[in-house]
């Protein structure tokens, strides 16, 4: 196996005693910093009318996150297509495309990204019973994005002919997100790159990842021309298009320390996170302080009726955790262990904790355990 490349997957977490403006401000700085530190790529979460999470616009955080680095691919992780034109949505993205070209990723979700009342706020058309036609999207999107998939899978399609602008050579990579056996089986049989999301859910990982690896089917019908592959390019973030071999990663929590009682305390903060919102209490990032006080005492009983989207259960940990706190050498062994169990070359690390220097120093502790900023003078030396 290759050495295994690391992406940050970024919330904007707004920590309790300050703003989510603050929070924005966070999410730039840690941009530029992971730039640096040698990371894949840097994608941003949508989530609505939650006071913990400060990022309901990943489009608008991606044009001022790429616009402020230099090499690191910058996307959605991601965008709730369900809530949307697939047109409009192409259209921003190809307008991200042209302004930053080949550092674009678009990550498409099913999920709602948010509870019944924002789901339903967020409808243009609300008679009636919202229409179920996510494939339908999904196939109308990469349509826009590549013509020629109209003329040969929809030839009478009504929107065949659109111009989608600004064109220019070239597409953002698209890639399925999920955390169940629909996206993993959806992501096979659509020849995408698939992203599960192991820490909002550790159940099933195993089962998604393997199915999607062991059934990926690749898109045999007419496409753009390929683009350079994942093995052995200077972009070792960039897939081929169409893709011809399976591409998969999954989404992880980390918290790195000098030490693993360090790591531990930071991680008091998530856990009262996770137990709040199973309770459907959406406050900013407790401090480990608060969060340690409000864990020993009884926890609220909790709302059955809620929905959840951010790995809110408190559910038993399967194979792996959802969140891997420790050292840098003890978080390295055991992300390491992950891809190579699962096969993966890629995994996407999601730190949230109450402070921001902690979290930074979380980022470069994990780089520095796994040795990836000596990967950017390689790739920079194969381009050249």
């Amino acid at each position: 196996m290759s050495a295994l490349r690391l992406s940050v997957l970024d919330q904007s977490p707004v920590p309790e005693g300050f703003t989510p403006a603050d929070a924005l401000a966070n999410s730039l700085d840690l941009a530029q910093h992971v730039d640096r530190l040698g990371y894949t790529r840097l994608w941003y979460s949508e989530h609505h009318a939650m006071q913990m999470l400060a990022c309901t616009a990943p489009e608008i955080l991606i044009a001022r996150a790429a616009g402020a680095t230099k090499r690191i691919r910058v996307g959605s992780g991601g965008v709730m297509l369900p809530h949307y034109s697939a047109y409009k949505v192409a259209e921003v993205f190809r307008t991200l495309h042209a302004m930053f070209p080949g550092r674009i990723d678009l990550g498409i979700g099913r999920a709602p990204g948010g509870g019944h009342v924002e789901s339903y706020a967020l409808r243009r058309v609300r008679q009636g019973p919202q229409p179920d036609d996510f494939p339908q999207q999904m196939a109308e999107l990469q349509a826009y994005f590549h013509p020629e998939r109209f003329a040969a899978q929809t030839p009478d399609h009504p929107f065949r002919n659109l111009l989608v602008s600004p064109a220019m050579p070239g597409a953002p990579d698209l890639w399925l997100l999920g955390s169940s056996m629909w996206s993993a089986v959806t992501a096979a049989n659509e020849g995408l790159p698939y992203a599960f999301a192991h820490f909002f859910s550790a159940h099933g990982t195993r089962q998604a990842i393997e199915y999607y690896l062991r059934n990926f089917q690749a898109y045999s019908g007419p496409g753009a021309p390929l683009s350079s592959t994942a093995a052995g390019s200077p972009d070792p973030g960039r897939i081929s298009v169409p893709l011809t071999q399976p591409e998969a990663t999954l989404a992880i929590g980390v918290i790195c320390a000098p030490t693993q009682e360090e790591a531990e305390y930071h991680h008091a903060s998530v856990r009262l996170l996770q137990r709040r919102i199973r309770s459907g209490d959406r406050r900013p990032v407790a401090t480990p302080e608060d969060a340690m006080r409000e864990l020993g005492a009884t926890p609220q009983a909790p709302n059955s009726r809620l929905s959840f989207t951010i790995g809110s259960f408190d559910e038993p940990e399967e194979e792996w955790p959802r969140y891997v706190v420790g050292t840098p050498d003890r978080v390295a062994a055991r992300l390491q262990s992950l891809a190579e169990e699962l096969h993966l070359n890629e995994l996407i690390v999601n730190t949230v904790i109450h402070s921001h220097e902690a979290r930074l120093r979380s980022y470069e502790l994990l780089s520095d355990a796994m040795g990836l900023r000596k990967h950017i003078s390689t790739a920079q030396h194969a381009a050249a």
